[in-house]
């Protein structure tokens, strides 16, 4: 038992240190949080909540703490890190078997589609059956958001549709090549397909019921962290709310901010079109019912146990902290800079090769967690 035990501590420290790079300890005082990030274009609101001193506004001194996908969820839970946003659908399984985390407000909307070729006949998502269906890796947001659509509509997923892996950037080729029928994606993957004409909606997280209404990303908070220090959870989150807001407001200033800083590896402009399709209006309500929805229609399709009451998950998943509301952000006023918005005659096509050659992961075309990595 105690060589067990043994085991057990030296593997969790090896993965926080392995997991997550920090500067400091993690120190025990209210007023200080670490933020995990990985490196993405929809973690702009982090990275200007810290640089426009948002936090600070809090009265919180933060650290940040780069992470990898592989180990992220867990680097969260062990205590690696304090508080981050990060992607709904793909916490809830792991909350499901008892990670210790909570969501606490909504960040973005509305990235991820499934769509058919124009050369063919679905227009439904009852048209999907026995088609062929293109994803960017079993487990990514857009798999998960597909499983979704087809179980909510009564068609089972492991057996009534293929999947078929491609790169994000080949989705729309393996179309043309006729590899598939139908494809799911994300932003900014999608709008580049519509525009060049190759595809039409069939399910679309932006614009129809119940997933328009729905956040993609919502601010997560770990759980010991949570009951120790409530009240820097709630600053923390108004920080990263407030970071929302500025980067709808100020998008390609987001976008810019984000590179020069070196948050992440890209360039201003390809950055600049990623954000813009986004949408950053942060909400408590929203993510609430966010989270309920998934999690109903995650079951439906099978992604979590049969056995799960929603109700008492979305309970447990989701917490409403003091000071942290709708009223609160509907009075929240955030600057517009000077050149900060995007232009209003720009043409995502104009970007096409840029996006396609991108190596950059975003939070909703994420690499697969592979079984050997978890």
């Amino acid at each position: 038992m105690n060589l067990t035990r043994s085991i057990f501590v030296v593997t969790c420290a090896v993965l926080l240190l392995a997991g997550c790079r920090k500067n400091a300890s993690s120190g025990g005082a209210s007023n200080k949080i670490r933020v995990g990030y990985i490196g993405l274009t929809c973690e702009a609101p982090i990275f200007s909540a810290v640089e426009k001193g948002f936090f600070k506004e809090e009265g919180l001194e933060v650290e940040m703490v780069k992470c990898e996908w592989a180990n992220y969820k867990d680097v969260l839970a062990l205590g690696g890190f304090d508080i981050t946003h990060h992607l709904v659908m793909y916490f809830l399984k792991p909350i499901e078997q008892g990670l210790d985390v909570r969501f606490t407000a909504g960040i973005h909307k509305g990235c991820l589609r499934v769509q058919a070729s124009t050369k063919g006949n679905i227009r439904t998502v009852q048209d999907l059956r026995g088609k062929r269906i293109g994803v960017p890796g079993m487990g990514t947001p857009p798999f998960i958001f597909a499983n979704r659509v087809l179980g909510a509509n009564g068609i089972d997923a492991s057996k009534d549709v293929s999947w078929r892996v491609f790169p994000a950037g080949e989705l729309g080729l393996a179309l043309d090549k006729g590899e598939v029928d139908a494809v799911a994606d994300s932003e900014p993957i999608g709008s580049l397909l519509l525009a060049d004409g190759k595809v039409r909606n069939v399910a679309d997280q932006a614009t129809d019921a119940p997933y328009k209404d729905e956040y993609c990303c919502a601010v997560i908070v770990n759980g010991k962290y949570l009951t120790a220090n409530p009240k820097a959870a709630a600053a923390a989150t108004r920080a990263l709310l407030k970071g929302a807001k500025w980067v709808e407001a100020n998008p390609a200033a987001a976008a810019r901010l984000s590179v020069e800083k070196k948050y992440l590896a890209s360039n201003p402009e390809l950055n600049t079109v990623a954000i813009s399709h986004l949408r950053y209006v942060p909400s408590v309500s929203g993510a609430d019912l966010a989270v309920q929805s998934a999690a109903a229609e995650m079951k439906i399709a099978g992604m979590l146990s049969p056995s799960t009451n929603v109700s008492e998950l979305a309970k447990k998943a989701f917490v409403h902290l003091d000071g942290v509301s709708d009223q609160w952000l509907e009075s929240l006023q955030v600057e517009k800079v000077a050149g900060g918005q995007v232009p209003p005659d720009q043409d995502i096509r104009l970007y096409a090769e840029l996006i396609l050659s991108d190596t950059e992961e975003s939070c909703c075309k994420a690499k697969p967690v592979l079984a050997s990595q978890k």
